[in-house]
């Protein structure tokens, strides 16, 4: 059976795609793609049944394309599809792995900046002395705050950058502030990671399905911008990591070198608008055929 593809539903229009990924959608389902649709806030309040209602029994096997959720909650929908006969081609652990810095981090050691992380629930940021060891292994330098999945690199000075790591103070109030910008979506503790000067070129987003670059694009944040990538060495960490659909994030550092500066699961990474990822769509449906036997 080939796969199909889960979006998000309109929280307005239940029986429509959420506008955020209606144009995908729409050029997915001119290649021949089919769709199910997810009640996504339904399915954070635990409402299962309303958050499925859409989905037939045994319609699977799917891909997700939506909203970024927790791993616990992404693992609670894959028990419930699972009870309606539906599978999910990208499974619980591999979607921790690709979605969460602890998890793909020794795979991309060599290629993205050190980092060091603290498990940590929301509202409880580390104290002084806990940053100064976590910060300690990186060394004197700059570094960048994040948690687990997300920075908040809009809030550049106050809660993401951190001049010098060993300023202690400076560390834990950017850190602090970073908490309470987070707040309860805070994801599974602090990161701290050593600042690495980039080009001013943007990054470059590849799409990788089963380990093979099906698709390259702009970010999202820097749409007009498409650097070209060496892959390489990253595509033998994506295989290494196993993750079925994964993203990385790629930029050039001042000296030449291109460096990851993110892993994402793909489910959740976001295409820059009016982009034609007919290449992705076409991997996603093959790859779902041949790993279900279809």
């Amino acid at each position: 059976m080939t796969a199909s593809l889960l979006y998000c539903a309109d929280p307005l229009r239940a029986g429509r795609v959420d506008p955020v990924f209606a144009e995908e959608a729409t050029r997915a389902g001119a290649y021949g793609v089919t769709r199910a649709l997810l009640d996504h806030d339904a399915l954070l309040a635990g409402d299962l049944a309303r958050a499925l209602a859409r989905v037939e029994r045994g319609s699977g096997p799917y891909w997700y394309r939506g909203w970024m959720m927790p791993a616990m909650v992404y693992a609670t929908l894959e028990r419930a599809l699972a009870e309606r006969g539906c599978t999910l081609l990208t499974g619980a652990a591999d979607f921790r792995r690709g979605h969460e810095l602890p998890g793909w981090y020794e795979e991309f050691a060599a290629l993205t900046p050190p980092s060091r992380w603290l498990p940590r629930p929301p509202g409880t940021p580390p104290t002084q002395a806990e940053l100064a060891t976590l910060a300690a292994p990186l060394g004197p330098g700059p570094g960048i705050v994040k948690d687990y999945v997300k920075s908040r690199k809009h809030e550049w000075d106050e809660a993401c950058f951190v001049p010098e790591l060993t300023d202690t103070a400076r560390l834990s109030a950017v850190v602090n502030r970073f908490f309470t910008l987070q707040d309860d979506t805070l994801a599974g503790g602090v990161v701290l990671r050593a600042y690495e000067p980039f080009v001013a070129g943007g990054e470059a987003r590849v799409w990788w399905v089963d380990g093979i670059p099906a698709l390259t694009t702009a970010h999202p944040d820097t749409p007009d911008r498409r650097p070209v990538p060496e892959t390489d060495e990253v595509g033998a960490a994506v295989r290494a990591l196993g993750s079925r659909f994964v993203t990385t994030d790629l930029a050039l550092r001042e000296d030449g070198v291109w460096r990851v500066v993110e892993v994402g699961d793909g489910q959740v990474s976001g295409l820059p608008p009016e982009t034609d990822a007919t290449p992705l769509f076409a991997a996603l449906a093959t790859a779902g055929d041949l790993r279900s036997g279809g």
